[in-house]
């Protein structure tokens, strides 16, 4: 045994790891081949269990609980069909680049390949092959002894470079076996370390002080990299204006001069007109792959006139979808605060004493005053509480004024993307959170749980329709259990309202495939689980409960009946022109184009 070593558990090992990281909530659901970990973690009450009612709403959890505190999430799941529960949540955690660890319990080895129940080792259904394509990594564990090593390149993994999810699956068998434990602290076998081109960020700080007309297209990176405060003051330094992908809503403060909103799917025009005109010289795109959703299917117009700059932690980012003239490898933000001081150090040189090159006349306070911010006016129906029937408008207005700058806003998958998107305004960084890589439907629903216990002064707001919360609206009965205070508005539109409207604006009738014949009582579903439940049908009504739920300090869900025929513009845009775009150009209607 090594100097300064004791003997201890697999599974005690794998606990003191995770409480090391800072791990205070562990989302999972229990089972036989999890028992020792379980028996286990009574001994550390610094970590709480916190008792999903289906593995993927666990994962969601954990989802939601890394990118609030920006540090680990972590689910447990058994064996078998507890592992291909989760899986969901996994690949949705790998799409959108959130640190999160899955451990899966495991058979016994001995009963490895002769039909035991839940067998889910490589002679079974083989959760560690499963895993490996929605993860950084996925193991399982073959020796006792090496479990600390493997806990800590998992978590090595996880964290380097792009983060991402990784898997670990332990055999019950070795969880209780004696093992050589050696204190290791995280700093020591993940060390930070955020190198910078430093020849590149001159050339990029060069550029943007050469720029006549230069813009930043700010993605989901930026977030994940806690970029927020370096990334407005670089754009105030060198009065920059600034629009954010979907997922980076919220980075930049949306109510600020320097805001264009957001460019791509669901964006808004002034975002749209700047970018693709024939105006900007220097574009720097940050943290982002510029993919479908957020250039408009691959918009040949998203081009700058002189210079292309792109920053992104992953390499094999870089000029993927559109060629680069400088392209910058490195954390968001360590980068971005190395040019801002690049950019001080330029401005001592001779060349660049007279200080930055004069954009008196940018015009961009007279263009904000002749391009909205939305891409058709906010209409009659968002302003008038006397309609006959809520719109979705009417619902964001009311979240708007009734929750502070600083709450967290989850967003389900659905049209509710397309409402708050293009009508709620982000005022704080870190406030919105949305899943678009892999757009799981219940990811906000569960989500939401994890985001409040990682946040639990913090306003916590979830946004969902109602085929969504039919997913994994079970989840309020864990956040009523944890006396999570967390605000959940429906859109209750009786199905899947997307495909419903893609039906009919694509193929002009409906298949009869996505109403539900008998409504959902949302309301009543959340009285059932301990939660309180509020049944709105007017803007007025929204507006009573929303203030009382949020004051109340208790889960709420309110279901609010809308308008079913309200078609997002987003959506609207795409299918009127979806069957002439087969070359993948924008599936947009263009707006009129400034010029320099």
């Amino acid at each position: 045994m090594n100097s300064g070593s004791e003997s201890t558990t697999v599974a005690e090992a794998v606990l003191r790891c995770l409480e090391a990281e800072g791990v205070e909530h562990i989302f999972g659901v229990p089972g036989g081949a999890l028992t020792p970990l379980f028996e286990c973690l009574l001994d550390h009450p610094n970590m709480r269990h916190v008792l999903a009612k289906h593995e993927g709403g666990a994962s969601f959890m954990a989802n939601g609980y890394a990118r609030v505190r920006r540090r680990l999430g972590v689910c447990f799941a058994t064996t078998g069909p507890g592992g291909t529960n989760a899986l969901t949540g996994i690949a949705s955690s790998f799409s959108d680049s959130v640190p999160v660890l899955l451990i899966t319990g495991q058979t016994a080895t001995r009963a490895f390949g002769r039909g035991s129940l839940q067998d889910s080792s490589g002679l079974g259904i083989d959760l560690v092959e499963i895993y490996k394509p929605v993860t950084k990594l996925s193991a399982m564990l073959a020796n006792p002894e090496r479990m600390p090593d493997l806990m800590r390149r998992a978590l090595r993994t996880a964290f380097s470079g792009r983060p991402g999810p990784v898997h670990l699956s332990i055999p019950v068998d070795m969880m209780k076996q004696e093992i050589s434990w050696t204190p290791v602290a995280p700093a020591r076998y993940r060390p930070a370390c955020a190198p910078v081109d430093r020849n590149a960020t001159a050339a990029a700080a060069r550029a943007l002080l050469e720029a006549e007309r230069p813009c930043i297209v700010v993605g989901h990176g930026a977030n994940l990299a806690g970029a927020a405060a370096a990334l407005v003051a670089i754009a105030e330094k060198l009065h920059i204006p600034v629009a954010t992908t979907p997922m980076a809503k919220s980075i930049f403060p949306e109510n600020h001069p320097l805001s264009l909103g957001v460019y791509g799917f669901a964006g808004h025009a002034r975002a749209e007109t700047y970018l693709l005109g024939d105006y900007v010289d220097v574009l720097v795109v940050i943290g982002s792959s510029l993919g479908e959703l957020v250039t408009n299917a691959w918009d040949k117009n998203l081009q700058p006139t002189k210079q292309l700059i792109q920053i992104d932690i992953d390499p094999c980012e870089l000029g993927k979808n559109y060629p680069v003239d400088l392209g910058i490898i490195g954390d968001a933000r360590v980068v971005l605060e190395e040019i801002g001081t690049q950019v001080d150090a330029l401005l001592l040189t001779p060349e660049f004493s007279r200080g930055l090159r004069a954009r008196s006349d940018d015009p961009l306070e007279a263009f904000r005053e002749e391009v909205p911010r939305y891409s058709v006016r906010p209409p009659m129906s968002m302003r008038s509480a006397s309609v006959a029937m809520m719109k979705p408008q009417q619902v964001i207005r009311e979240m708007q004024a009734a929750m502070p700058d600083d709450a967290l806003l989850f967003i389900d998958s659905g049209n509710c993307v397309s409402w708050s998107i293009h009508y709620f305004e982000s005022r704080k960084p870190d406030t919105y959170f949305v899943n678009m890589g892999l757009a799981s439907m219940g990811h906000a629903t569960a989500g939401v749980v994890g985001g409040k216990l990682a946040a639990p002064t913090k306003t916590v707001v979830a946004l969902v329709g109602d085929a969504a919360f039919a997913m994994n609206g079970m989840e309020v009965h864990t956040a009523v259990e944890h006396s999570a205070a967390i605000v959940w508005i429906v859109l209750n539109n009786s199905g899947h309202g997307m495909v419903y409207h893609g039906e009919k604006m694509l193929l002009g009738r409906h298949l009869n495939a996505c109403h539900f014949s008998v409504p959902l009582d949302i309301a009543g579903m959340a009285r059932s689980m301990g939660a309180r439940g509020f049944k709105v049908e007017t803007p007025i009504e929204l507006r009573a409960a929303l203030q009382e739920a949020i004051a109340s300090g208790v889960p709420c869900v309110i279901d609010a009946k809308i308008d079913p025929e309200e078609i997002p513009h987003s959506l609207a845009r795409r299918a009127r022109t979806v069957g002439a775009a087969q070359d993948n150009q924008a599936l947009s209607v263009r707006v009129p184009l400034i010029k320099k």
